[in-house]
C-alpha cells in the first residue's frame, strides 16, 4: 500500500503558556486552531495567549494519506497501529558563529567556514566528544496509540542513548530542560510541540548573534511513522521533518518570498520538479503560468506589508491599479510596466560585476525620475563586506513566472490551478520566511542548497546510528549528499533567537557603492531605511485597543501607528519579555478585500510610558511644549499586579521562573539606540 505523510516539513512554534496550545494553520496566511490538551482541534483560534498573557505553544499535526486522498488514522478499519518516532535537537552552541553569507557553499568552497576563518561558537571547547556536549540532544521519542504524551526531558530519554543537555542551572536567563513534547490525538495523529522559549547561559551576551555558553530551545529534527495493518498488508514506513521556530506574531501577513517559494525554486531549478517549466535547457519561454496560483500571491502580499511596516513607496506601488488578471494584448503595457519595477535576482554566486548586479541597486530610474525597486526589503547581506547582497529580489522561479505574466503567457481560471505539491506541504513552510536570509527567522540559506533534499520539499535524512555515535558537531550537510541530522536546519540561527529578533528589524543600507556596506563599522552614507522581515518581526503597527481602559493601559488611541517593540529597549529585555509582544490580527477578516490589521493581546500591564519634553534633551526652555513618548518596563511588579488579573497572573509566573538577570559584555557589539535597531 502506498501512503504519504504530510506535511513533509512541518513547523511548530515556541510558546511559554504552561498548559494551553494551538495547532499550526492549514493554509498560507491562515490562522492557527485552538486545541485541547491532546492536540484535537476545537475551532479557529480565539486568543494566542492564556489568562496570564503567556503565548500558547503552536503544535504541528502530522497526517497520513492514501493514494486516493483518504486520511489514514487509527479509526481506519484495517489499521492495527501507528507508531511515531521524533528526534529533535539543537546544535547552535556547537556550530560556527553566524557570519551572514560566509560558510554558504553555494558561493564556492573558497567561501567555506574554514576558508573564511569563521570562528566556532564556544571555540575553547575542543575535540569531538567535548563539542558534542554543546548539542542539546535528548534522543528520539516514540509515541503510539490515542491521547498519549511523551516529553523531550531528561527523565524520559531512551535507554542507552548518549543524551546531551545543557546545565540545569545557569547564571543568566533560564536553563533549557526540554525541547518540547509529542502528543497523539483521539485518532492517533501526531502533534509535535516545541519548547517554552527558554534561553540562558553563564556569560554575558555580546551581540544579536548571542554568546558563548548560551542555549535556547529552538530545534528541528526527524519524524518517522510506521503503519501496521490487521491483515497481511506489509507495514509502511514514512518520513518527514519538523522545525520548531519562534512565534509568528502576524500570521495573516505573508512574506513576499516564503520558505515554500524557496523550496519550490530549488525543486524547479535543481530537482526536475516541473520539467515543463524548467528543463535541461533552462526556462521554457512558452510555459503558461496560472494567475491565481503563481501571480496573485506576490501582488497581494506586497499590499499587506503596510500593516507591519511604514512603507509608503510599496503602498504607492500597489496603487497602480488595473486588471491584473487580464491576459489581453491591450493590457500588456500595464503588466510590463508593473513588472519592470521588480529587481532581477542575481545568480549565486554572482556572474556579473558588482555595478551590474540588480540586487545592489535601490532605484528604478525613469529618465530623470526614480522610484525604489521592488520588493523594498533588505537583501540577504546588507551587513558585512563579503558576498554583499544589499536589496531583496524575488527568487528566480517567482521572477520567471511574473515575467511570463507580463508577456501575457498565463491563464486566469476561476479557481487556482492545482499546485505541484500537497497543500499541507506548502502551507507549513509557506508561513515561514524564505527571503531574505540573514539569517532569517525560522531557518536560513542552507534551505537554498539542493544537497539537503532527497526530493522536492523532502529533507534528505542521514541514516546514522545515533545510539552509537550521537549527533555530529562538525558535519556540514551542505558539503555533500550525506543527509541532515536533527538540529542541522536551525544550527546557523542566532543563539538566543530573542536577541536577533530584537535587533534585526530594520537596516540602513548604502545605495551608492555596490562593493561596500559599511565604513568604520557603520552603514556607509547615504543610506536607505529598509526592513528585514516585517511579517514575522513587525515594526510599525496600529494600536488596536478600542475600550477606555485598553487605551489607558496602552497610553495611546486606536489607529495610532506605533513601534511594535515599544518598551522592550534591549535584547536583554527581549530574552525575558518576548511573550509580552502583541499579535497582529485582521479585525475585518469576514469581508475579504477590506483588511484592518491591528495589534492585539499585547501585555500592556508590563509597560509604562512617560512624555519626555524635548527641553529635557535640548536644555532649551522653549522646547518644553513638544514631548516624545518613551515606553519602558515597570520595575515595581506590584504595579503590574494592580493593573488586572492578567497582570497578577503574569507576575506570579515570572516569580516562579526565577529568571536570572542578564548582563551585556562591554566588549560586545555596540547596542542600538532605542527605536533604531540597525544592525552593526
Amino acid at each position: 500500500m502506498k501512503l504519504s505523510l504530510h506535511p513533509s516539513v512541518g513547523v511548530a512554534r515556541l510558546g511559554n503558556s504552561p498548559d494551553q496550545i494551538c495547532l499550526s494553520p492549514r493554509t498560507i496566511g491562515g490562522l492557527p486552531f485552538d486545541a485541547d490538551a491532546h492536540g484535537n482541534p476545537t475551532g479557529p483560534i480565539t486568543k494566542f495567549k492564556d489568562g496570564a498573557g503567556l503565548i500558547k505553544r503552536q503544535g504541528q499535526p502530522f497526517m497520513i494519506y492514501s493514494e486516493t486522498g483518504e486520511e489514514i488514522t487509527l479509526d481506519t478499519p484495517n489499521v492495527n497501529s501507528i507508531t511515531w518516532t521524533v528526534h529533535l535537537a539543537n546544535k547552535k552552541a556547537a556550530w560556527y558563529q553566524y557570519s551572514e553569507l560566509k560558510g554558504n557553499l553555494m558561493y564556492g568552497y573558497e567561501n567555506s567556514y574554514a576558508n573564511q576563518k569563521v570562528p566556532w561558537r564556544n571555540k575553547d571547547v575542543e575535540g569531538r566528544e567535548a563539542r558534542q556536549t554543546l548539542i542539546i540532544d535528548p534522543g528520539p521519542r516514540v509515541v503510539s496509540g490515542r491521547q498519549q504524551k511523551v516529553a523531550f526531558t531528561r527523565d524520559q530519554a531512551p535507554a542507552n542513548y548518549p543524551v546531551q543537555y545543557p546545565p540545569d542551572h545557569v547564571l543568566e536567563g533560564l536553563p533549557v530542560t526540554t525541547l518540547g513534547d509529542l502528543l497523539t490525538d483521539d485518532q492517533g495523529r501526531l502533534v509535535v510541540l516545541g519548547g517554552y522559549g527558554c534561553a540562558g547561559g553563564d556569560k554575558e551576551l555580546t551581540s544579536y548573534g548571542g554568546s558563548d555558553t548560551w542555549h535556547d530551545d529552538i530545534s528541528d529534527g526527524t519524524v518517522k511513522c510506521v503503519v501496521e495493518f490487521k491483515d497481511s498488508t506489509p507495514k509502511v514506513t514514512l518520513q518527514a521533518w519538523v522545525i520548531v521556530g519562534s512565534p509568528d506574531f502576524a500570521p495573516e501577513i505573508v512574506n513576499i518570498s516564503t520558505l515554500s517559494d524557496t523550496m519550490f525554486d530549488v525543486g524547479v531549478r535543481r530537482l526536475k520538479m516541473v520539467p515543463e517549466m524548467y528543463g535541461d535547457n533552462g526556462w521554457n519561454e512558452n510555459y503558461v503560468a496560472n494567475f491565481k496560483r503563481d501571480i496573485l500571491p506576490v501582488i497581494s502580499r506586497i499590499s499587506r506589508y503596510q500593516w507591519v511596516a511604514n512603507v509608503p513607496s510599496m503602498m504607492a506601488f500597489c496603487s497602480f491599479q488595473f486588471d491584473y488578471g487580464d491576459p489581453s494584448e491591450a493590457n500588456r503595457k500595464n503588466r510590463e510596466q508593473y513588472f519592470s519595477y521588480f529587481r532581477r535576482p542575481d545568480a549565486i554566486p554572482p556572474t556579473a560585476p558588482p555595478e551590474d548586479q540588480s540586487q545592489q541597486k535601490l532605484w528604478k530610474h525613469n529618465g530623470g525620475d526614480y522610484f525604489p525597486a521592488m520588493p523594498l526589503n533588505s537583501g540577504s547581506n546588507s551587513v558585512s563586506e563579503v558576498n554583499i547582497m544589499k536589496f531583496l529580489a524575488l527568487d528566480e522561479t517567482q521572477y520567471f513566472l511574473l515575467s511570463q505574466w507580463a508577456k501575457g503567457k498565463f491563464e486566469n481560471t476561476p479557481e487556482p490551478a492545482a499546485g505541484y505539491i500537497h497543500p499541507m506541504d506548502a502551507a507549513s513552510v509557506g508561513n515561514c520566511v524564505g527571503l531574505p536570509m540573514c539569517p532569517g527567522i525560522e531557518v536560513t540559506w542552507s534551505m537554498q542548497n539542493q544537497l539537503i533534499y532527497e526530493a522536492p520539499y523532502v529533507i534528505h535524512q542521514y541514516d546514522g546510528d545515533y545510539f552509537a555515535t550521537g549527533l555530529s558537531p562538525y558535519e556540514d550537510e551542505c558539503a555533500s549528499f550525506r543527509g541532515c541530522e536533527p538540529g542541522d536546519l536551525t544550527k546557523r540561527m542566532a543563539c538566543p533567537w530573542q536577541a536577533d529578533f530584537f535587533q534585526c528589524t530594520i537596516q540602513y543600507i548604502n545605495f551608492t557603492n555596490p562593493t561596500v556596506n559599511k565604513e568604520d563599522g557603520k552603514p556607509l552614507p547615504p543610506t536607505y531605511y529598509s526592513y528585514w522581515w516585517p511579517p514575522q518581526s513587525p515594526w510599525d503597527v496600529l494600536i488596536g485597543e478600542i475600550t477606555e481602559k485598553g487605551q489607558a493601559d496602552a497610553f495611546a488611541p486606536a489607529g495610532l501607528q506605533v513601534n511594535y517593540q515599544r518598551g522592550i529597549n534591549s535584547f536583554v529585555q527581549m530574552v525575558q519579555h518576548w511573550s509580552a509582544l502583541g499579535f497582529i490580527r485582521d479585525q475585518n477578516a469576514g469581508d475579504q478585500g477590506f483588511p484592518y490589521l491591528v495589534e492585539t493581546e499585547r501585555v500592556n500591564e508590563l509597560f509604562t510610558c512617560e512624555e519626555v519634553p524635548v527641553s529635557a534633551i535640548s536644555g532649551e526652555e522653549e522646547d518644553k511644549e513638544t514631548t516624545i513618548p518613551v515606553y519602558f518596563i515597570k520595575q515595581n511588579k506590584e504595579d503590574v499586579k494592580k493593573m488586572s488579573a492578567r497582570g497578577a497572573a503574569l507576575v506570579e509566573h515570572l516569580e516562579k521562573l526565577a529568571f536570572k538577570p542578564i548582563s551585556v559584555a562591554a566588549e560586545g557589539l555596540p547596542l542600538p539606540r532605542s527605536g533604531t535597531r540597525n544592525r552593526y
